[in-house]
């Protein structure tokens, strides 16, 4: 790794102290190559690049978990549409490896009618997305759509036809729909980088299905419309609209211990998913983390697709009311290291210049973590930005299909 040359005497000893149970892997013990392996994508039409990028997320889950932050290029703890900035960055002195965004602010009836605080003008999110791509990180997108029915936002659960509608061609709400993911395909269909190839994301539509607070949730779909609606808008974006350049990811919400077959909660089919996610909220339940982290990982071998923990985190990085000065290594670190998860993604950081609230969950310079997050981030299990391999050029004996 490219890691700074100097650690101070007491980021080592937190380090000593924070991570005793952590153990380094040993030379010897690492893999020399990998196994030669076929790996299969949703979109047989796949662009070179998204089967260069699948390819990597597969391989470097041998090698750790890429750190990731939500908006984290866009805005942060106290600035905003600031090209270069990123909160991470000021801990640690890098880039986060995973860049996460949100789409649906290009999509749906908000498109360009003047965004609030925080959500990012198309501007901003394709400028953000081009420079993560230039420096070879990885993007993924979430989708925090509105609902297309009542005009309410993806909390909005009122109605329990949503989805059923959208299926019905022809209907009202399927033509709106439709139109919705027309400018999702607009977008990237035209998201390019310095060369002008197009540049892949990971898209997780329809996230966190196992809970009840969204539109397209278990409490306002039965598994066959959920199921249907999954396919309809997978097939819809690449065989109607030509968009070859998304890897597909699921991402159930599990913050309780649980086992493999809630991981598969209302599952698509493999033909239907190209990355097994999680999101997780389990507070300071480590072992929860852990246990889960555990089958995502087998589950990820057995089905031969790369996973990872697609969201994360503690609302101002907080135990019991009090700030968490080593949460990175006690709560990330410990339960993740070599269990084969490719990625951790933490959830966002508030713009909040006057520091009146507590909605962050990445690292901050002025959080009493930060001496902590440097630790995490001098662990060899630990991937950023400068650590990454080319990320868009194709892995030797491994062949995506």
């Amino acid at each position: 790794m490219l890691r700074a040359l100097f650690v101070s005497i007491i980021l080592l000893s937190s380090f000593i102290l924070s991570c005793e149970d952590v153990e380094e892997p040993h030379i010897e013990e690492k893999k020399d190559e990998l196994e030669k392996v076929t790996l299969t994508l949703v979109d047989n039409q796949a662009t070179e690049e998204t089967r260069a990028l699948y390819a990597n997320l597969w391989a470097i889950q041998e090698e750790g978990f890429m750190f990731g932050h939500h908006d984290g290029l866009i805005y942060g703890r106290d600035w905003v549409s600031e090209p270069g900035r990123s909160d991470v960055k000021e801990v640690c002195g890098d880039y986060p490896a995973v860049f996460s965004v949100d789409f649906a602010q290009i999509m749906d009836d908000r498109k360009d009618n003047g965004q609030p605080l925080n959500a990012a003008t198309t501007v901003e999110r394709r400028q953000a997305i081009l420079d993560a791509r230039r420096r070879g990180e990885v993007i993924t997108a979430c989708l925090h759509i509105n609902n297309p029915l009542t005009g309410g936002d993806s909390w909005d659960n009122s109605d329990q036809t949503v989805v059923r509608q959208i299926l019905e061609t022809g209907s009202e709400v399927n033509v709106k729909y439709k139109g919705w993911l027309d400018n999702l395909a607009d977008f990237v269909n035209n998201l390019k980088d310095d060369d002008g190839k197009l540049i892949p994301i990971i898209f997780r539509p329809y996230h966190e299905h196992t809970q009840t607070w969204s539109w397209w949730g278990r409490a306002c779909t039965t598994e066959d419309e959920f199921i249907s609606f999954w396919k309809f808008t997978i097939d819809y974006l690449k065989d109607e609209k030509g968009v070859h350049s998304f890897i597909y990811a699921i991402s159930p919400q599990l913050d309780a211990a649980a086992t493999t077959s809630s991981l598969l909660f209302r599952w698509p089919g493999d033909d239907y998913v190209d990355f097994i996610g999680m999101d997780s909220y389990n507070g300071t339940n480590t072992n929860a983390l852990a246990t889960n982290a555990e089958n995502l990982a087998k589950l990820s071998q057995e089905k031969m697709k790369p996973c990872g923990i697609t969201e994360t985190g503690i609302e101002g990085v907080r135990n019991g009311g009090q700030e968490y000065s080593e949460y990175w290594t006690n709560e990330i670190l410990k339960p993740l290291a070599g269990e084969g998860v490719g990625m951790v993604v933490m959830w966002r950081n508030k713009y909040d210049p006057l520091r009146t609230g507590h909605h962050f969950y990445g690292p901050w310079i002025d959080h009493s973590s930060a001496a902590n997050f440097q630790t995490f981030y001098e662990s060899s299990y630990t991937l950023f930005s400068v650590d990454l391999p080319d990320m868009y050029e194709m892995v030797e004996d491994i062949t995506v299909e």
